[in-house]
């Protein structure tokens, strides 16, 4: 009887210590967040993916800022597959390679352009219908197949004064085939059979003309169309709108307060950005590298003083590769802090696990002035007087 009665009070004691506090001593307060946000227009967007252990951003960014736009459009809400873009991508990147003899980007890399080119070439299809999960892991991973691959067209790069057949792209192909699987030719939707184009086409409702990349540096003339030399560009797309730092601002604002989501392309290398621990993306009046070890220490407990971000400091940062072509993300949101600061909400493919915001970060409009890469967005969100500059 004894026994009995003791099981209940052992079990109550139990769930106490599940819900007891982990953070320190016991009934310690968790500490407020030094950042409290209010949305200010929130764009509709799908839940969030995660790339892994792949460097596939462009990708799932600009899948991501695609999704959106077919809700946008009144289409319905899809989970499109970023690995049936990669798959057709990675032909194009290695005969790129090939043709110019190895000297030319052949990384993980991409930028928007690229999921729109091969849109526009092969569709897009539902990710139920291609998973890229053709290996015994449950999530992507790309390093073997990238180094498979890599050592593929070095190979064939070695015969050079000798002739190079044309089965090499068939056995790249066979690889990206064994490791993400064969392409479907047809996917169906509310009973209807259809190719990947004219899915991406009835049903998406890409239409991949109608976006437009835009950036703000000083060493091409502003309102000309300009090739953005980053590795990442590995096509040496020259179809850069080129616009002064405060009108892109403009432009993204616009955007997002007339109902258009952006997808975004920057450095996320400083020690203020941080979609784990704190989910927010600074520039500090002080660098990092002037700042007293205490300085850099002291923990965040209210919002900072920042910089103001200058078309000079924009350059500056570009050209001694502090700011460097890191990650592309998609704003989905405008907020600001409980001082008024706006802030940009930003869906990142990181996954949910262990981030601050689920998922999402916010960064600074300091932070987007000064290490924006370039943006893309449909060009019914660009205002109308930049509209007609770059004729639109």
């Amino acid at each position: 009887m004894r026994a009995k009665t003791l099981l209940p009070l052992l079990l109550c004691v139990a769930l106490i210590m599940v819900g007891a506090p982990v953070d320190g001593a016991a009934g310690k307060k968790p500490k407020p967040d030094p950042y409290r946000f209010k949305m200010v227009k929130e764009i509709a967007h799908t839940p969030v993916k995660n790339q892994y252990r792949t460097g596939t951003c462009w990708c799932f960014a600009t899948v991501s800022f695609l999704e959106s736009e077919t809700l946008r459009l009144g289409g319905p809400e899809l989970d499109l597959s970023e690995m049936y873009v990669v798959r057709h991508t990675y032909p194009r990147k290695a005969e790129n390679y090939i043709r110019l003899h190895g000297n030319a980007n052949f990384e993980q890399g991409g930028q928007g352009h690229d999921v729109l080119e091969q849109v526009a070439r092969f569709g897009i299809v539902p990710e139920a219908d291609y998973t890229g999960m053709c290996i015994n892991e449950k999530r992507h991973n790309h390093g073997e197949m990238v180094s498979v691959l890599k050592g593929m067209v070095d190979g064939v790069l070695k015969r050079r004064g000798q002739r190079i057949t044309p089965r090499w792209l068939e056995a790249v192909a066979a690889v990206l085939d064994t490791y993400l699987g064969v392409p479907p030719q047809e996917v169906s939707h509310e009973g209807v059979s259809l190719t990947p184009l004219e899915f991406a086409r009835d049903v998406a409702r890409i239409v991949p003309e109608d976006y437009v990349e835009f950036t703000s540096y000083i060493h091409h003339p502003f309102w000309t169309r300009m090739r953005l030399e980053i590795p990442d560009n590995w096509t040496y797309n020259a179809d850069y709108c080129n616009l002064p730092m405060n009108d892109m601002l403009r432009l993204i604002n616009h955007a997002l307060e007339n109902g258009f989501s952006v997808a975004w392309d920057g450095d996320v290398s400083e020690r203020f950005f941080s979609s784990r621990e704190t989910g927010l993306g600074l520039v500090p009046v002080k660098d990092w590298e002037d700042m007293t070890r205490k300085e850099q220490q002291r923990e965040l407990t209210a919002p900072i003083e920042e910089k103001e971000v200058t078309q000079e400091m924009r350059q500056e940062t570009f050209e001694n590769f502090t700011t460097t072509d890191d990650h592309l993300m998609h704003i989905v949101g405008l907020a600001r802090d409980q001082r008024g600061n706006p802030f940009y909400y930003t869906k990142n493919s990181g996954g949910t696990v262990d981030r601050k915001f689920g998922g999402y970060l916010y960064m600074s409009e300091p932070y987007v002035k000064l290490k924006t890469i370039c943006v893309m967005v449909h060009k019914d969100a660009v205002p109308a007087d930049i509209r007609e500059r770059f004729g639109l």
